[in-house]
């Protein structure tokens, strides 16, 4: 029987940069069946702030947040452990004196930081279009605080490829 345990939880910015970017709905419609499906079985979780976050843009992205994407797909962020694990966080953030005060203060505003305490406490990995940036000083990266707090981290594509994902294309009707 195959493991339906979430192995990856999806940070905003996966949502945000495939749908503007690289698998736009009318594009490549079988990326967003691809999650449905793998939400659907488990596999995949996002959080409770990242649909806050999608649900406040005006475009597809929020009717598909809002009408497609199973309900349960975005997690709670309100367990004590999870909570804690924020807390920790961003003391690590604000004790970091490379970030400007206004990073720390938005790190602290957005669902970044949730994202990583959840993917921590529940062992995922945690899945981000964003990249390690050892000198930056105007944001706070995800994968900086992953790497402090020994979350895994992985690209969108990196997540495709351990679900084993493809998507087929097929000439216009």
């Amino acid at each position: 029987m195959a493991d339906t345990s979430p192995t990856h939880v999806i940070d905003t910015s996966v949502f945000i940069q495939a749908h503007r970017l690289y698998y736009p709905f009318d594009i490549c419609p079988g990326y967003w069946d691809c999650l449905v499906h793998y939400a659907q079985t488990g596999r995949l979780i996002s959080i409770d702030r990242a649909y806050d976050e999608l649900r406040a843009g005006d475009d597809n992205l929020k009717v598909w947040a809002m009408k497609s994407a199973p309900k349960p797909f975005f997690a709670s962020t309100s367990a004590t452990a999870v909570v804690e694990q924020f807390g920790a966080m961003m003391q690590w953030v604000q004790g970091q004196s490379q970030f400007k005060s206004q990073a720390k203060a938005e790190f602290a505003m957005v669902a970044d930081g949730w994202v990583v305490a959840f993917a921590k406490v529940h062992r995922l990995t945690l899945v981000t279009q964003e990249e390690y940036a050892a000198e930056s000083r105007k944001r706070v990266p995800i994968p900086n605080v992953c790497r402090a707090f020994s979350v895994p981290y992985v690209s969108t594509y990196d997540m495709l490829r351990a679900l084993s994902a493809r998507f087929a294309w097929s000439p216009p009707d």
